[in-house]
């Protein structure tokens, strides 16, 4: 256990957790950009390519190939980070985690206020009339999945080309300029807007924890570059 990311945890009372990927690798759900990630897995087109709207629009039945195949998180259970950060929620300290993850393992875990830059997979909608429709549908269907009504049913996921929900960028910027704390984890910062979203913090303690290098390294109070389960569940 790192003895300074426990002295700033026990002075603050306003943390806010931004993570991305790297958070859920410890479950068993490959990231996208390391060595072993799902962008470098051999597959028919590039998986920023399959997972955009204009392929999903274009190749239905290809998306949903590779999505139930790398997307859908199975039966991948909460790690040590998430229990550690829902139960620092559960004791008043964490305001929010904000998370680009689309898996619902935050939740799983106990998390009750999780901003989800990027939507779940644990919600799909019907296209034409909105009927809502869980993971399992999803995974248990054959092709293109589809509504009683004939409509595609289409995870709750922000492809590339879609903007994310302005109305959850927006309680992220107000949970991140009243954070006393701010800690960073598996994530490399690459992905925008959501990366974006650092500048919005105003306070002094920054951790961030993460096995490579980050764009925010240099702004660190403290820079932790080990698997986040390890560190916040030691």
């Amino acid at each position: 256990m790192d003895q300074r990311l426990e002295e700033l945890i026990g002075k603050s009372s306003s943390i806010v957790f931004f993570g991305g990927a790297g958070v859920s690798t410890e479950s068993g759900i490959p990231d996208f950009r390391s060595v072993d990630g799902l962008y470098n897995q051999e597959w028919k087109y590039p998986p920023e390519q399959i997972i955009s709207h204009s392929f999903f629009e274009r190749d239905p039945e290809e998306f949903y190939r590779f999505y139930r195949a790398k997307l859908l998180p199975g039966d991948a259970k909460p790690n040590a980070a998430h229990l550690r950060l829902a139960k620092l929620e559960a004791q008043g300290k964490l305001r929010a985690v904000i998370t680009q993850n689309i898996d619902g393992l935050h939740q799983a875990a106990g998390s009750k206020n999780v901003l989800e830059l990027h939507g779940s997979t644990l919600r799909n909608y019907c296209t034409r009339c909105g009927k809502f429709y869980p993971a399992a549908f999803i995974a248990q269907s054959q092709g293109v999945p589809r509504c009683g009504c004939g409509g595609i049913v289409k995870p709750d996921v922000v492809l590339y080309e879609e903007p994310l929900d302005q109305q959850v960028m927006q309680r992220a910027v107000r949970a991140l300029q009243q954070a006393d704390l701010l800690i960073v984890g598996g994530t490399s910062l690459a992905v925008y807007p959501a990366a974006g979203l650092l500048r919005y913090y105003g306070g002094r303690e920054l951790v961030v924890i993460n096995k490579t290098p980050t764009p925010a390294d240099s702004m660190a109070t403290l820079l932790i570059q080990a698997p986040i389960g390890q560190v916040l569940g030691e």
